[in-house]
This record gives C-alpha cells, structure tokens and sequence, in this order.
C-alpha cells in the first residue's frame, strides 16, 4: 500500500463519479480537499456528508474543490446523494468519485486491512493549487470528522503560504501567526528586543497579517 507523504506530489487520477469523469489534474491553480468514506448509506458517513455540504461554499470561497469517495458504485452514490437532499435539505454540489476498482484508493493508502478488507478509511487530503499533499489525517470506521478542522487547516496553510509564517495551536483566522524563529545568535538577541512583533522569548514571536 502506498501513501503520499506531506509535500509529495499528490497522485493524479482518472475516475467516474457523480459528475462524470473527474481528474485531479484537471483541478490545477485551486486546492482539492479529498477525503474517502466507508460505504454509501452508513450513519456516520451521511452526517459527514451533511456537513461538507452545509460548508460546501466556505470551501469555494478559499479556491477549493470538494472531491468524495468510496468503492460504492455511481448509482449507488446517486442514490445516497438524493437521499440525503430529500431527508436533510442539502445538496451536495460536488462530485463523488466511485472508486469500485480500489484504483484511487491503492494510489492514496486508502485501504487498512486492520480496519477494513474493502472499504476505504476515512482520510483527508489537502492538496494545494500545484498538486502538492501540504496535510492528510485519518480517522477510523468510527469517528466522524470535524469539519470545521478541516477548513481551518485549508485556511491556515493558505495564510502560512501567503505570509511566510507558521500557525500556533487553535489558530483561527484573524489572529496572530508565529513568525519564522532567527538563524543566528546576532537574530536571535535582536529578536528578544523587537518592537515589531509580540515576542514571548527570542524563539516565540507572534504577529498580525
């Protein structure tokens, strides 16, 4: 089993889903948030789907597109994606993609027998607009994702790009980003007396963006 690492090259892909073919290189210049789920028409899954629709449009609006997938087939996912409209008042907008040949699946180490000899774990790829892996979490058959979390890591790595800096723990957007610590004994001393940022010690300063 193979599995993209941080800053790889994300695999590039070909595959139907429930807007026709989709390829990941066909998503270059925006980021791709694509996360797998188990199976079509399981609980867990279905709230997970509920709420990347409900912040669908908060994912557009930081230049990124939504990919799904499972092994299920495409109108086993038509279906699923029309149940949910009818029973939960959402739609989901983007396409999911129906990875019956494990072809996806295998690229992106979605497949861990210890959990499951078919169905895919539920994981998370942020891949930014160069088709580069910048994050990837995996969850068990159990647990639903946060997905708040994982529009705040899109929106931190995109602030992190944009300003060359680092985001402490909990950061959220509008607060204070960690700046780069010196390289240098002379950097260092400086630091410490900086005016210019809000230094907690010459290897901890924070600023404003």
């Amino acid at each position: 089993m193979s599995l993209p690492r941080i800053n790889d090259p994300a695999p590039d892909f070909e595959a139907k889903s429930t807007q026709g073919v989709v390829r990941l290189s066909d998503h270059k210049g925006k980021w791709v948030v694509l996360f797998s789920h188990p199976a079509d028409f399981t609980p867990v899954c279905t709230t997970e789907f509920v709420a990347f629709a409900e912040r669908a449009e908060a994912f557009a609006e930081r230049n990124a597109q939504l990919i799904g997938l499972s092994v299920d087939s495409v109108p086993a996912h038509i279906a699923w994606l029309r149940n949910i409209e009818q029973r939960f008042g959402v739609k989901i907008d983007f396409p999911v993609i129906a990875d019956l040949d494990m072809k996806v699946a295998q690229k992106y180490g979605l497949i861990h027998p210890g959990a499951s000899e078919t169905a895919t774990v539920r994981a998370v790829f942020i891949i930014d607009d160069k088709g580069i892996v910048r994050a990837l979490i995996y969850y068990p058959m159990n647990l639903g994702r946060n997905v708040d979390e994982i529009l705040r890591a899109l929106e931190a790595l995109q602030t992190a790009d944009a300003n060359a800096c680092a985001m402490p723990a909990n950061w959220k957007p509008g607060e204070k980003v960690v700046v780069p610590p010196p390289q240098t004994l002379a950097d260092a001393a400086a630091r410490a007396q900086s005016s210019e940022y809000e230094v907690v010690d010459w290897y901890l300063a924070k600023k404003s963006v």
